[in-house]
């Protein structure tokens, strides 16, 4: 079976996007897998599948798998790549679409100066949403922060939903910070029943952090869309920060509004097509 596909990359986390309504495609975990593998395969953080809508209120349905096969609710570098690569490939003329995810509907918007934003919704904090088990953390005194024992340590995180589970952490030092041992350890935590990503926040002033995130399923990526959004709502509540919000990821900046309460979430960032290719699957 061959498909074809694009490479994309928002701020350097990077995508196998293909186009699931010109041509079929039906992909196993093994499958997603061997893709994202950067010797063997075309490489990449996510794979990001494009299909016909089944509500009659959305243009689109949005699909995402990450590198080790599991699919996953909610990429927000994906999906400012998802408007783009829609837009490029003529399958709209919209340059603002409605969008179906496991996690629900979004709206990116292709932005006049070539930026994409995206609408991600209002962040949840109810435990049930993220998922997260609060018995299996001890409560800290920051709102929505809890402390985790990790390998005997205590580990304070702030734990919210972006459409998917995150918990970020404040560190003096991005540079120094064990993104790659600690994260993995917070990502197969107890309290997570899903799993979750993991951001590492550095505060630089009231509207600018520098951010790590390791990513459940990928490792460490070069930037995290919902991870983005999850510190910069996590600064906002602990009263750290103020919107909007410069995150500087290893990949390149985004931006961040929320104006708080059950306001939606804003990220606008690049969307960037790196080449067009044929696979044999």
């Amino acid at each position: 079976m061959k498909l074809n596909f694009t490479k994309m990359q928002g701020a350097g986390n990077d995508f196998v996007v293909f186009d699931g309504i010109r041509q079929r495609v039906a992909l196993t975990p093994a499958q997603c897998r061997a893709l994202a593998d950067r010797h063997f395969g075309i490489g990449c953080d996510q794979i990001l599948l494009v299909e016909a809508a089944t509500r009659p209120d959305c243009d689109f349905r949005y699909r995402i798998f990450n590198a080790d096969g599991g699919e996953v609710q909610q990429c927000g570098n994906g999906a400012r790549c998802f408007v783009r690569f829609v837009h490029e490939q003529g399958l709209t003329p919209k340059r603002s679409i409605r969008v179906e995810t496991v996690a629900g509907v979004i709206e990116p918007r292709l932005e006049d100066d070539g930026r994409v934003t995206v609408d991600m919704g209002p962040p949840r904090f109810a435990p049930a949403d993220v998922p997260f088990l609060p018995e299996r953390a001890a409560p800290a005194t920051l709102p929505h922060s809890h402390v985790l024992d990790v390998a005997g340590e205590p580990v304070e995180v702030s734990v919210l939903s972006m459409g998917n589970p995150h918990a970020v952490r404040v560190v003096c030092n991005v540079d120094t910070a064990p993104v790659r041992e600690l994260g993995a350890r917070i990502e197969q935590h107890p309290a997570f029943p899903e799993r979750v990503n993991v951001g590492f926040m550095q505060v630089l002033h009231r509207r600018e952090i520098a951010l790590r995130v390791f990513e459940r399923g990928a490792g460490e990526t070069l930037a995290c869309g919902t991870g983005a959004c999850a510190a910069a709502v996590a600064g906002i509540v602990r009263g750290l920060l103020d919107s909007p919000v410069t995150v500087h990821a290893r990949g390149g900046d985004l931006s961040i509004r929320w104006d708080g309460g059950a306001g939606h979430v804003l990220l606008t960032g690049p969307a960037v097509t790196v080449f067009h290719g044929e696979i044999e699957i």
